[in-house]
């Protein structure tokens, strides 16, 4: 495998910039033309020494927004662990660097507008959970790269990536078309890492969380949903739990991802908004197309749906069984298990009941296992796919779950655990595994919902608590503003940086110009208003309590009845994405 550098320079002049390679025995330097674009590779000698230099950690890419190309860079990274000897850096800052010298040629519009686009393109940098390696593919499985060909083994980084995790692919579409700049490139992926060195009965291993946040249909809650014409899931994770002892290793993955057929909840103001199936397309084409693929890639596979089966989740719930049982594939089973009915009144102890009853399916599926010689004993033959409504929090838990009884079996087999003890009797490595877990959960959440998990109590813990409860209060009511008032921008910002949207160089304006009409401002200011004045004329009486009841009434009503109309017209209140994907603009 080419390995990509890792250390680097960049050295800033007014013509080009000039990213030289540190790493022992490197020469390279790549250069880019400020004023062409052009990328082409020289050497050390033609740096020159006026130029502005600093260390930076890595290229993200390169993107055109209204003024033109720039430059993204790494210029913060932590080390989170090791990988079968191999760096694993999580980024934790970045830089963003024009092309042109200055944005004087730009009208006043479009200057708001650039500031604008970069600010979106910020808005998702600074979204936790970057990760890269410079000479490991952290995009594959142990299993599937234990199981690829030798031409695969020579391919560059960049080239042999598996392009869902890929999240900077857009950002390095200049990279890929030219092979010689293929080792500054370095591919990045966006979810959750935890590697954990861990004891148990005096035997130390290491113990990794990896979660992969597929690029393809990506974005925010109630905005995506459902999967696209391509049968990509809306928030699909690839979740790998690894682990590593005296030479062996042992892998176990489970996906999650939004129920694949066409279906939306867009936000309008409604604390959950009533979902919607589409009439209008082939459910069926995109169901088939979506487990072709995961079957090609993970084989069997089992449905673990865990919405509710009543209220406005119960027609979801029945289409997805009627869609899987009208495929009639064998290599798919269908789980429907009402999380939230099942463990009402805090019975959290019924997930046993789910757990046990794909105890078979899940040693059918076994896991990924190697011996300290390098002898593989197992291969993992399918997958849990779990979901719930944003598959968040209910399927966190349940993959927790799932995970648990893996690694049971994985360290017995590796000689870590007797045959007699179980994994919770464990103390220090429950603490480590459970918390690692709510730390992914709070992740994923993060980066689709806005907001950390909720029932992260139970996984940390393994019960219900008051105190947990009050949290996933906050946290619900923190992701109802979010989704409402600000997910529109996180959605735009999303597509702009995976290249779903594409800026040109123009003049005309840019959808971000769209205005809102007069309803947006007007009612709002009505019912403040009418409110205020509610208030007032309750704290400052009139002569008799007759005209106060009068004023209070009147205020009130335009105060209600104002609301009442925001509320019909949710949708035209709520911070809805602006930009058209390119796919709708072809």
């Amino acid at each position: 495998m080419t390995i990509a550098y890792e250390r680097f320079n960049l050295h800033t002049s007014p013509e080009k910039f000039y990213i030289e390679a540190c790493d022992d025995g490197a020469d390279a330097v790549l250069a880019i033309d400020r004023v062409s674009n052009e990328m082409t590779l020289t050497g050390k000698k033609d740096v020159p020494p006026s130029a502005n230099t600093r260390p930076i950690c890595g290229i993200m890419g390169t993107v055109r927004l209204v003024a033109g190309m720039y430059l993204i860079v790494i210029t913060k990274k932590r080390n989170v662990g090791s990988l079968l000897g191999h760096a694993v850096w999580k980024a934790v800052d970045f830089d963003v660097i024009s092309y042109k010298k200055t944005v004087l040629h730009l009208t006043e519009d479009q200057t708001q507008d650039n500031k604008t686009f970069l600010s979106m393109i910020n808005n998702v940098l600074t979204t936790d959970g970057f990760y890269f390696c410079t000479d490991y593919d952290l995009t594959h499985t142990l299993q599937r790269l234990a199981n690829v060909s030798h031409d695969f083994q020579e391919m560059s980084l960049l080239e042999r990536a598996d392009q869902r995790f890929v999240w900077n692919g857009s950002l390095l579409r200049e990279f890929l078309a030219q092979p010689e700049l293929h080792k500054f490139a370095i591919p990045v992926v966006h979810g959750f890492i935890v590697m954990k060195p861990c004891r148990i009965n005096g035997k130390i291993f290491e113990w990794i969380l990896i979660s992969r946040r597929s690029c393809f249909r990506a974005g925010v809650r109630y905005y995506v949903r459902g999967i696209d014409s391509e049968g990509h899931a809306a928030n699909f994770v690839e979740t790998e739990q690894i682990v590593l002892y005296n030479g062996g290793r042992a892998s176990f993955v489970q996906t999650r991802g939004s129920m694949p057929f066409f279906w939306s909840q867009r936000p309008n103001l409604k604390y959950k908004p009533k979902p919607l199936i589409s009439k209008n397309t082939n459910h069926m084409d995109g169901i088939q197309r979506h487990f072709d693929s995961q079957v090609l890639i993970y084989g069997k596979q089992t449905i673990l749906n865990l919405v509710n089966q009543k209220g406005s989740e119960k027609p979801l719930e029945q289409a997805f069984a009627k869609m899987v049982s009208g495929m009639e594939n064998g290599m798919i089973k269908y789980v429907a298990f009402d999380f939230h009915k099942e463990c009402s009144r805090m019975r959290w102890d019924r997930l046993n009941i789910l757990v046990d009853n794909v105890a078979e399916t899940q040693d059918e599926y076994s896991c990924f296992l190697v011996d300290t010689e390098g002898k593989v004993l197992s291969q993992q033959k399918g997958t849990f796919r779990s979901n719930c409504m944003d598959c968040l929090d209910r399927t966190n838990v349940i993959q927790s779950m799932l995970a648990r009884r893996s690694i049971q079996s994985q360290l017995q087999r590796m000689g870590v655990l007797h045959v007699a003890q179980r994994i919770e009797e464990q103390a220090d490595f429950e603490k480590i595994y459970k918390n690692a877990w709510a730390d992914n959960a709070n992740a994923c959440a993060k980066q689709y919902a806005g907001t950390g998990a909720l029932k992260t109590d139970f996984t940390r813990t393994g019960k219900r608590t008051q105190m947990g409860l009050v949290m996933d209060g906050v946290n619900s009511a923190i992701r109802y503003y979010k989704n409402n008032f600000s997910d529109g921008f996180r959605q735009d910002s999303i597509d702009l940086f995976l290249g779903n949207y594409a800026v040109y160089e123009t003049d005309g304006p840019t959808p971000l110009r769209i205005q809102k009409d007069w309803k947006f401002l007007t009612l709002p200011i009505i019912m403040v208003v009418a409110f205020s004045m509610c208030v007032i004329c309750l704290l400052m009486a009139g002569d008799t309590w007759t005209e106060t009841l009068a004023y209070v009434l009147f205020w009130g009503t335009a105060a209600a009845v104002t609301a009442a109309v925001i509320v019909f017209n949710g949708r035209d209140f709520v911070d809805a994405p602006k930009l058209v994907q390119k796919e709708k603009m072809d």
